[in-house]
């Protein structure tokens, strides 16, 4: 099979291009890298605040002797090399849906081309909607655990301080979250040159702790991991729940892939970022095993005096950075959501003319909210890391199994060929999840709760919206049928009507009310369809399929990816075949709006009944959600047992 055809996002320049083109190519992938560095790696890249200090002072802390940090350093490096590179780089970031990465993504590929195999696509969309479960309970840890991990630099340098730790943590959260709604897209443009600081500071303070001690360099071996676990296998397994935090942020790189593209992050990830982690964490080992008191924040420690408050700020702004790139990422997973139908509608904001700059308020207050009360319930970061760790290690275990469809599925390989792979990476993460499963009752049960929680509301919504089209399309009547007995038995007035259906079959229940009231017809009557595709965008010349039935009544239905805006207004003038051109003042939009009955249907408890009827009434309304005039909507309610 080809690159392209496996998931390359970016065609490779063609042998003879000039040279010219070839460093143009090469300046925009250098580019985009540092864009990369900014977004894809601010979460990986502040784990060092605290990865190693809780691994040896955590939950399951572990002797402070050579066999022990020797047989971490080498576990931490190898899991880098493993999970992050052979795993996210090199294998699951070629399965891009037209580019576009993540679990909803992911998905949505798999539907589209396993619409035949219910029973593996049913698996894939459970597995993937508890990922995006999950990712939202990372997104509301990150924030916390970062900014908590650096601002605690405050009490490191200066004890006075101590008190002052939690109140300023808590100032930054609430103004980062503020500054949303204004948009980030200036702000974002520093995100890559002040993580470039950020990485070249934490690398060259590494390599002048190992330069006092380089027999540390011998711990990259993997027989030191190896030779801990033979020797001490019990707290060895134990650590692995803090160790673990040497890769958090491992699954952004995939999800962030549709921003950047495989090539520069892989560029950023080779050349900068992971040498640095590696420089940075060799160097805490080595000042640990010369000076064991430093473990109170060995990443602190290892600044020389007259650089301890510089790294602070540095420090800090790494951790803002890396929950802003975290808090976007919300907003564009909430996006996909529910484009997918996993998430009532929502009001989406657009901050910027770029597509992927937009604010989502329930979802901005909600996290800031949920975040908040982390930092005053947990109070450290190393607290909250027990929590940090079960999500993070439970979304990786879940892409093993959305790996394993696409490998076999998708890429066609033999089992012989997947299972080794899957088997190294399956025994890794699921020693990750174990140990992490053992920090549950130190806060580990947060984001389990998060993640059901949220589990339960993406189900339940789109179940609730499955059994809604299929009774409405039960008491439906053909379109074609209508338009023939409606012609006569109702007056025609100026303008043309748009009827909403969520439905592509069938008239929809606004029309039906209107002619029965009102007992008018508009000269130009469309029911029009929106239809959100399996695949992130939509060519324009597939945007917009029209149907007549005579009389001036037509059936529009119109595509759009799940990462596009639909604007149904600006998508109905570029349509040419259906009349005259349509003039926003001359039409009249109809929406219908369902009251949900509880029932006695085999379809859902009642209990989830309910709770869908809850967040149908507090979704976002049409007319938002569609971009639709507000002077030219007209709402008819309707009544519907599921």
């Amino acid at each position: 099979m080809s690159e392209t055809a496996k998931g390359e996002t970016s065609p490779t320049l063609p042998a003879g291009l000039p040279a010219d083109q070839h460093r143009s190519h090469e300046k925009n992938v250098l580019k985009l890298a540092v864009g990369a560095i900014g977004v894809v790696f601010g979460d990986i890249g502040t784990s060092p605040l605290y990865a190693m200090r809780d691994t040896f002072a955590g939950h399951h802390p572990l002797p402070l002797d050579q066999l022990h940090v020797f047989g971490i350093i080498s576990l931490m490096f190898w899991s880098m090399i493993v999970i992050v590179m052979i795993k996210y780089v090199t294998i699951i970031m070629r399965a891009d849906n037209r580019g576009e990465g993540g679990s909803l993504a992911l998905i949505a590929l798999i539907q589209g081309a396993m619409r035949k195999d219910k029973r593996v696509t049913k698996f894939v969309v459970l597995m993937g909607v508890f990922a995006t479960a999950l990712f939202y309970g990372d997104s509301m840890i990150t924030p916390a655990v970062s900014v908590l991990g650096a601002i605690e630099g405050l009490a490191v340098y200066s004890p006075g301080m101590k008190d002052f730790v939690v109140p300023l943590v808590m100032g930054i959260i609430v103004g980062l979250f503020f500054i949303q709604s204004r948009g980030t897209a200036r702000v974002a443009k520093l995100f890559g040159p002040v993580m470039l600081v950020y990485f070249g500071t934490i690398a060259v303070l590494g390599f002048a702790s190992i330069i006092r001690m380089p027999d540390v360099l011998w711990s990259l071996s993997p027989h030191y991991a190896v030779s801990m676990f033979i020797a001490d296998p019990l707290r060895g397994f134990l650590a692995m729940g803090a160790a673990v935090l040497a890769v958090t942020g491992a699954e952004a790189l995939y999800a962030d892939m549709g921003h950047f593209g495989r090539p520069p992050i892989r560029v950023s990830w080779m050349t900068l970022v992971l040498p640095a982690l590696t420089l940075n964490y060799l160097g805490q080992a080595a000042l640990l095993l010369r000076n064991p008191a430093a473990l109170e924040s060995p990443f602190y420690y290892l600044a020389p005096d007259w650089f301890q408050w510089p790294l602070l700020i540095i420090a800090s702004m790494a951790a803002v950075i890396a929950s802003q790139a975290v808090i976007s990422g919300a907003f564009s997973v909430t996006q996909q959501a529910i484009q997918l139908g996993f998430v009532p509608r929502m009001t989406i904001k657009h901050t910027s003319l770029h597509a992927g700059q937009i604010f989502i308020p329930l979802v901005n207050w909600a996290l800031m909210t949920a975040v908040l009360l982390l930092v005053v319930v947990f109070q450290r970061s190393s607290n909250l890391t027990a929590a940090y760790g079960i999500a993070v290690t439970g979304a990786m275990m879940i892409d093993n199994f959305l790996l394993g469809v696409v490998l076999l599925k998708l890429w066609h390989w033999k089992w012989w060929q997947a299972a080794p792979l899957l088997l190294v990476f399956f025994l890794l993460d699921a020693a990750y999840l174990g140990a992490n499963l053992t920090k549950i009752p130190d806060g580990g049960w947060v984001p389990l709760v998060m993640g059901l929680v949220i589990f339960t509301l993406l189900t339940t919504w789109n179940r609730g919206r499955a059994l809604m089209k299929e009774n409405m399309a039960v008491e439906s009547i053909p379109i074609g049928v209508f338009a023939k007995s409606a012609h006569n038995s109702a007056a025609r007035v100026p303008g043309t009507a748009v009827f909403m259906a969520s439905a592509n079959a069938g008239v929809p229940s606004a029309l039906l009310h209107n002619i029965k009231h009102n007992k008018v017809l508009h000269e130009r009557v469309v029911i029009l369809t929106v239809i959100i595709e399996d695949v992130p965008f939509v060519d324009a010349g597939h945007r917009s399929y029209v149907e007549q039935f005579g009389d001036s009544f037509f059936k529009v239905t119109l595509h759009f990816g799940f990462l596009e805006e639909t604007d149904v207004p600006r998508a109905l003038k570029t349509i040419e075949m259906c009349g005259a051109p349509f003039d926003m003042m001359q039409t009249s939009f109809f929406l219908s709006r369902q009251t949900l009955l509880s029932a006695d249907k085999p379809g859902m408890a009642l209990w989830r009944e309910k709770l869908f009827a809850w967040m149908l009434r507090n979704a976002a309304s049409a007319m938002e959600f569609f971009r639709l005039p507000t002077n030219r909507v007209v709402e008819l309610g309707s009544q519907l047992k599921i």
